[in-house]
């Protein structure tokens, strides 16, 4: 695989608890976005909310995206104390689907 362009992305859905509030949420959202503040791994972080017309999104309504430059980035990522402090908190206001993957070119 070519080392120059390669990169790993960590995709996470969330279904937020019935009951969470707007500000907590915002607020996750905030701490999420910090995290690339405290983990120099993190390549890049984007979020979003759902804009499917198709209604398949199952009550996930958000969407993480966090890039790396390697799989051992990702792993020095998902170890570190303020991730661990940080999904801690997560898990509590949502359930999360993660997939870690390589992004691979047309064949």
């Amino acid at each position: 695989m070519d080392q120059v362009n390669f990169t790993a992305k960590h995709i996470v859905l969330a279904k937020f608890n019935e009951g969470v509030e707007e500000g907590e949420i915002e607020r996750l959202i905030r701490d999420y976005a910090d995290l690339s503040n405290h983990i120099e791994q993190i390549q890049s972080f984007e979020w979003g909310k759902d804009v499917s017309i198709e209604n398949l999104h199952q009550g996930f309504t958000h969407v993480f995206e966090t890039t790396f430059q390697t799989l051992e980035d990702r792993s020095v990522y998902v170890d570190h104390p303020a991730h661990v402090q940080f999904r801690t908190a997560f898990l509590h206001i949502a359930e999360i689907v993660a997939i870690d993957y390589v992004p691979r070119p047309e064949q």
